[in-house]
């Protein structure tokens, strides 16, 4: 391809009472997933708007493989496809018909049965479309957004009430897009999602791009926050946690079987080393949290949480 996938340059909307997206610049290449995050009213469904030609931005330029959403329309919607949070479907027809149906509206459509089965909905293919559970018309929007064998396929929150084997569903379909050269757009709060899913991350907070990375950079980003944790047994002399002092952090609680201990350290491998190695103090239960997309996120996105979550 001669053009990214998706370009946004300096994209602004703009509502009464806020600016829903300021000034964001990104680039999404082919054959990239690409996880947009941020907390609730960041600005990612309105980006998600523009990309499709929903909305007419205020300021700035969005492109999907080159071509304008709002000006040239009809030849984007040919290789973009959204699935969006929600939609209205037609509750009186079944799932078969519906998806049938969206089959109908492009000219090289994927085989409506075979959709179904990589969907998991087979099973519940004559069912209307009206008593369908949250997941499962969930599942109903992700096969009309693949039906028409997008280039640039957008999920927003695609496992959003998913139980946990169909999230792994979710997740397979999106990992054969890529091996396929699709780009796909992934909005989610799941970060363990964007952290096993995603070539890289952007992340929204208040309209602007705050932080743009892979998930293991952003991640490592926060590695000097990793917990080791383990518990002592109740008269273990807790002046021996002195030797753990020069590793970083140290705090005990008392637990009904003695002391449980945390160390907020930089090098989580050399604490376990240690912690294993003063005598007398037999530690047990020892666990490791390093850090995480997720940590990363909460410390840009809801500093409060992060604090709250490095004090335990």
């Amino acid at each position: 391809m001669t053009h990214p996938a998706l370009s946004i340059q300096g994209l602004t909307v703009r509502y009464p009472d806020k600016t829903a997206v300021d000034a964001l610049t990104l680039t999404v290449a082919p054959g990239e997933v690409f996880g947009l995050l941020g907390p609730n009213g960041a600005g990612k469904s309105t980006t998600i708007d523009c990309l499709a030609g929903l909305r007419t931005p205020d300021a700035g330029e969005v492109r999907v493989l080159g071509h304008d959403p709002v000006t040239e329309r009809a030849v984007v919607t040919r290789h973009l496809a959204v699935q969006p949070q929600s939609a209205s479907l037609l509750e009186r027809l079944t799932v078969a018909e519906t998806v049938r149906l969206f089959a109908a509206f492009h000219d090289r459509p994927l085989d409506p049965a075979r959709v179904m089965a990589r969907t998991g909905l087979s099973e519940c293919q004559d069912r209307r479309v009206g008593t369908l559970s949250g997941g499962e018309e969930r599942r109903l929007l992700l096969a009309t957004a693949l039906i028409g064998d997008p280039a640039v396929l957008v999920l927003d929150e695609p496992s959003a009430g998913l139980d946990p084997a169909a999230r792994r569903g979710v997740a397979e379909i999106v990992l054969g897009l890529r091996d396929t050269g699709r780009t796909v757009l992934l909005s989610t709060h799941h970060m363990d999602e964007a952290e096993s899913l995603c070539d890289r991350v952007g992340i929204l907070v208040a309209g602007k791009l705050v932080a743009l990375d892979s998930p293991a950079e952003l991640a490592q980003s926060r590695s000097e926050q990793s917990r080791v944790g383990f518990s002592v047994d109740r008269g273990v002399d807790l002046s021996l946690l002195d030797q753990l002092q020069a590793l970083g952090t140290v705090s005990h609680e008392a637990t009904p079987q003695g002391h449980r201990v945390t160390v907020v350290t930089a090098d989580p491998d050399l604490a376990v080393r240690r912690i294993t190695f003063v005598p007398g103090l037999a530690a047990r239960d020892i666990d490791v949290h390093r850090g995480t997309l997720e940590d990363f996120f909460l410390s840009i996105a809801a500093p409060d949480q992060a604090a709250a979550g490095d004090a335990r």
